[in-house]
């Protein structure tokens, strides 16, 4: 394998390394105020970070051709070290049920967008089966994508021991829904448009009326109303401090049609309006503290720093959590409390998938469309399963860096 050492951290041999940049200017950022640009968005992103500048790995031997595709399908010789014990048979399996996989979404692109869209503007160079693929922590993923010394072009990266672990060798109609969903990142890394600048919002920190989790189960319904209602005032944030809805349409409740707006902030006030009353009924109605509780109490002890409607054309997710990492820390209310703040982002134009934890609850609608009893909902449900270990890791995700616009 010839030497893969790059300006950017790739190290020699078959199992690739990312190294996540400092990333300075999102930390200064926050304390700023302006988070909503610091989410996961599938647990096999963590450490995927779409502003390194890496490039492409290098890569021996003759591609493999797929049939009507522009780029094609390289295998990494050999076995890593510690790489999972992958026998060529299996670099060679993965290299075939990846090129059938595609072959079914050439023969379908209508049915993948991202896909389509990639194709339209020749984002994917080449893929790249790996024995193994991990990041500088050690962290697995079944893909990564890498930016190549072209403007506009991506690597993909694909573990071979990751397909063989969740039994797609040989099945490409099992590895189809993950590939296609990988086109999202390859899309948005290729993307080489300016990103939209924060903006900064002021907070007083000091005088955020947080509450430690004993305080906040003796406490009453319209008292922890009355101190959500302090926190919007002090802390919370329910805009997107991007702008990115500014000029945007917005959707009637239980509409799919979107509508275009009477003035460039018509959307922005809308979805302020609905997100506070959401986040209202979270606190207030005994049915969210018996059944999501986390969600209740980070609202109310400080964890949450913005929830806000977005519109992220680069991410195919509806709901997202974004949390800082353990060293942007900020310190918060009279009792000094330290936490890790988090975003809670809601995409308007995009509807649940099916693996969602508050799909039913949407009704195939797009977000911008839901009540705010729904959204109360789908946001309860969104930090009762994310912001605790998002919390715990310390992770920022790879969309963390994508700009809405």
């Amino acid at each position: 394998m010839p030497n893969r050492r790059t300006e950017c951290g790739l190290q020699a041999g078959p199992v690739i390394t990312f190294r996540r940049p400092v990333i300075g200017t999102l930390g200064a950022a926050l304390l700023a105020g302006s988070f909503l640009l610091a989410p996961e968005l599938q647990a096999n992103h963590q450490g995927h970070n779409p502003h390194a500048e890496t490039t492409e790995p290098a890569v021996s031997g003759e591609g493999r051709e797929i049939p009507g595709a522009p780029f094609q399908v390289f295998l990494s010789p050999g076995t890593a070290a510690g790489g999972g014990g992958i026998e060529a048979s299996d670099l060679d399996a993965a290299a075939r049920t990846v090129i059938d996989a595609f072959t079914i979404m050439l023969q379908h692109r209508a049915d993948y967008p991202r896909f389509d869209e990639s194709l339209t503007k020749q984002a994917l160079k080449q893929v790249v089966i790996e024995p193994v693929v991990v990041n500088d922590e050690g962290k697995r993923f079944a893909f990564l994508v890498a930016r190549t010394k072209e403007p506009g072009r991506v690597t993909l990266l694909i573990s071979a021991s990751s397909l063989r672990e969740q039994g797609q060798l040989n099945q490409p109609d099992k590895l189809l829904p993950a590939l296609a969903r990988e086109f999202q990142w390859v899309v948005s890394k290729a993307d080489t448009a300016p990103k939209a600048k924060a903006v900064t919002v002021e907070r007083t920190l000091q005088n955020a009326p947080i509450l430690t989790e004993e305080e906040i189960a003796r406490v009453p319904a319209e008292e922890r109303a009355r101190l959500l209602q302090q926190l919007f005032e002090t802390y919370l944030r329910t805009v997107d401090d991007q702008k990115s809805l500014e000029g945007q349409p917005w959707y009637e409740v239980g509409s799919r049609a979107p509508i275009s707006p009477t003035q460039a902030d018509s959307a922005t006030k809308l979805y302020d309006i609905r997100i506070r009353e959401a986040l209202q009924k979270i606190v207030r109605e005994p049915t969210y503290l018996e059944q999501t509780p986390k969600a209740v109490r980070s609202l109310l002890n400080g964890k949450i720093w913005n929830v806000a409607y977005v519109k992220i054309d680069q991410r195919d997710w509806a709901t997202r959590t974004r949390v800082q990492p353990e060293e942007k820390a900020v310190v918060v209310g009279k009792r000094e409390q330290r936490i890790q703040p988090a975003a809670i982002l809601v995409n308007v134009h995009r509807s649940a998938a099916p693996d969602d934890p508050f799909y039913r609850e949407t009704q195939g609608m797009p977000m911008g469309a839901l009540s705010p009893d729904q959204l109360a909902r789908v946001i309860a449900l969104e930090i009762q399963h994310n912001i605790q270990e998002k919390s715990l890791s310390g992770h920022t995700a790879q969309d963390a860096l994508t700009a809405p616009r």
